[in-house]
């Protein structure tokens, strides 16, 4: 391939060669301007032989250069066939290798799965007996636990179910009690005595009172408060009402929301209530005998709001003089009465207590003096055995002196007789 090209550069060579050879020749032609025809002759003969010279000479180097072409496309073809026939033999060879490669790790693999299988189904075998028995005894306590609840449950759902037939039989005997006119009267009648039972002691109040006197008219309860000097009491009359067919009446009506049907219940009601305190009022009422006022009773909290929602309460009392009182406002007037009892009862004590303390002041005079003539009658005794005790003795030790002491046992024998011991002459201890 090497020769080719050198031959190529060579015919270009001559052929460029010839070509300036050529344009000289012209160009000197040129220059002589006045050449005879046979020199331009010559000179056209020999420009028409160069070209055909060069003509035949390119012609020459083109086939020799398709010539060296061929054979070095044939070279090179032959050189590449034979590196690519390499290539893929190499290629062949590594495929081949890799595949073996590849076949011996998947049976290496395929035998290391095999091999794990086999132990995960053996540690998963084990796992699942360890946790069947786990799951069996968890199982069995929890549903022994859960039956025992649920036998529990469904009992204390029995015990429920009956307590709440009893309750259910209680509410329609109470809806009963209710709905009947005099029932329902003792149920209020019956708070009102609890209250009055739980607040006062049984002297300050008493039940089924003629509180106007030579009238057969008996109020429920009345409290006894302080009276006159002849130690008559005055009465606070308290009679319950329990209006429960205009109250359920007025409560449907507003649960209804119709206006008209509203403060038609509700004009009912008021005369409901201003009819009892009349009555109350009329019957109950009677000064200097009772207080100037009486207190009605409603038994319920909700009847109670209801009668200040229509604002009764300065019409009674400026009309009827009746004051309305429910459950808890019952409650903290008792206990504003208890507190008046107790001032009363301390008041009448006071001068009782004064009398106590006049007699004790003399009492105690009288114990000083008994006091001080004891200490001085002590003063002396103690000065007459400071003056036995210490004088006495010690002269009597002086007359002693001389005598000569005998042993316990010759004492003894001396002084006391038969059977007798100085421990019996002994006090005895303070223990």
């Amino acid at each position: 391939m090497d020769a080719t090209l050198a031959l190529i550069i060579s015919l270009s060579a001559a052929l460029l060669a010839g070509l300036l050879s050529a344009l000289l020749a012209v160009a000197l032609l040129k220059k002589r301007k006045g050449g005879d025809a046979e020199t331009l002759e010559a000179l056209r003969r020999e420009t028409e032989a160069a070209r055909r010279e060069i003509l035949a000479a390119q012609q020459a180097s083109a086939q020799s250069m398709t010539g060296a072409l061929t054979a070095s496309q044939k070279e090179v073809f032959a050189g590449q066939d034979k590196h690519i026939a390499d290539l893929k033999e190499s290629v062949n060879r590594l495929a081949e290798q890799q595949e073996n490669a590849a076949n011996a790790l998947r049976r290496s693999v395929t035998e290391q799965l095999a091999l794990g299988r086999e132990e995960n189904e053996k540690k998963l075998s084990e796992i699942r007996g360890v946790v069947d028995e786990k799951l069996q005894k968890t199982l069995e306590s929890r549903l022994a636990s859960s039956f025992k609840q649920v036998s529990d449950r469904l009992e204390e759902v029995y015990k429920g179910l009956g307590e709440m037939q009893t309750l259910a039989t209680g509410v329609g005997d109470l809806k009963k009690v209710l709905m009947n006119v005099k029932t329902r009267g003792n149920f209020g009648e019956y708070q009102l005595g609890a209250i009055l039972k739980q607040l006062l002691s049984p002297e300050q109040y008493e039940e089924n009172v003629a509180t106007v006197p030579g009238s057969q008219n008996r109020v429920e309860y009345a409290v006894k408060l302080p009276g006159n000097r002849d130690g008559e009491p005055v009465w606070l009359p308290i009679d319950s009402k329990f209006p429960m067919d205009a109250y359920l009446a007025l409560t449907e009506a507003q649960e209804t929301g119709e206006e008209e049907a509203i403060r038609r219940v509700m004009r009912e009601f008021c005369a409901r209530i201003k009819s009892f305190a009349k009555d109350v009022s009329e019957k109950y009422v009677s000064v200097p005998y009772t207080t100037d006022f009486a207190i009605l009773f409603l038994p319920t909290e909700g009847l109670y709001a209801e009668v200040i929602r229509a604002g009764l309460l300065e019409e009674l009392q400026q009309k009827y003089r009746v004051n309305i009182a429910g459950p808890t406002t019952m409650a903290a007037l008792l206990n504003s009465l208890q507190m008046g009892f107790r001032t009363l009862a301390i008041q009448k004590r006071s001068s009782e207590v004064w009398e106590v303390l006049s007699a004790v002041r003399t009492e105690f005079e009288k114990f000083e003096k008994i006091l001080a003539t004891t200490q001085t009658k002590l003063n002396q005794a103690g000065r007459d055995l400071d003056l036995l005790v210490g004088t006495r003795t010690r002269a009597i030790n002086r007359r002693l002196r001389g005598i000569s002491t005998l042993t316990e046992e010759e004492s003894r024998r001396v002084l006391l007789e038969d059977g007798e011991s100085f421990a019996d002459y002994e006090e005895p201890s303070d223990e």
